[in-house]
């Protein structure tokens, strides 16, 4: 049997987990608002949603698509009535993050990607862990990347996933090093021009200015 398609937050998901540790190599929060953003971003690539004025969602269809991920973030999504106050791409993918990243995590440790690990902080605190499992999903989706990188992100996905990765602070620990700054550059660049990306971008940033104002 053929094993279904990741969708762009799986994928995400999977470039962003150390394989070993199972913890992300970028900043948790930002991570979800990249997942979120990714749902999106597949939401709008199967004609799902759109967008008013660069930032206010409208879903245009509200059939289901038959992938638990993407159908829990159309779900999610608000009601028309309700548009007005809690339609924003960036306050959406502020809320969903956490929910979209466990619809993430469940289908892809049912698909034996990834394993789910239970521990404690000085043996009191439970937090958990994502190490690989013994289906390897992970090593193909670096290996896209890989060959999308080499081909200077052709298609829409690679640039979405490329963007992403700038988005959420994961495009240096994916391609570090000074060889890659003018292509970390141009995926910066991607996370201005694509709105659902731009959603995240703007999420992460809050967060960012809010702990430098609470540093200060």
């Amino acid at each position: 049997m053929t094993e279904p398609p990741l969708t762009l937050p799986e994928e995400l998901l999977l470039l962003a987990l150390d394989p070993v540790s199972g913890r992300p190599l970028n900043h948790g929060a930002y991570l979800r608002y990249g997942l979120a953003g990714a749902a999106l971003a597949d939401l709008e690539g199967a004609g799902r949603i759109t967008v008013e004025g660069r930032d206010r969602i409208v879903v245009t269809n509200p059939l289901p698509l038959g992938d638990p991920v993407l159908d829990g973030a159309l779900a999610a999504l608000p009601e028309p009535a309700k548009r007005r106050r809690g339609g924003t791409a960036r306050r959406w993918v502020r809320g969903a993050g956490r929910p979209v990243q466990e619809l993430c995590l469940r289908g892809l440790e049912e698909r034996g990607a990834l394993r789910r690990e239970t521990r404690r902080a000085l043996g009191l605190f439970p937090y958990e862990r994502f190490p690989a499992g013994p289906v390897d999903l992970a090593g193909p989706a670096r290996e896209r990347f890989a060959a999308a990188l080499g081909a200077g992100f052709p298609d829409r996905r690679s640039r979405l996933l490329a963007a992403l990765a700038s988005a959420t602070d994961l495009d240096r620990r994916l391609l570090p090093g000074s060889e890659y700054r003018t292509v970390r550059r141009e995926m910066k660049r991607w996370t201005r021009e694509i709105w659902t990306v731009h959603a995240v971008e703007r999420a992460v940033r809050q967060d960012k200015e809010a702990a430098s104002n609470a540093g200060s």
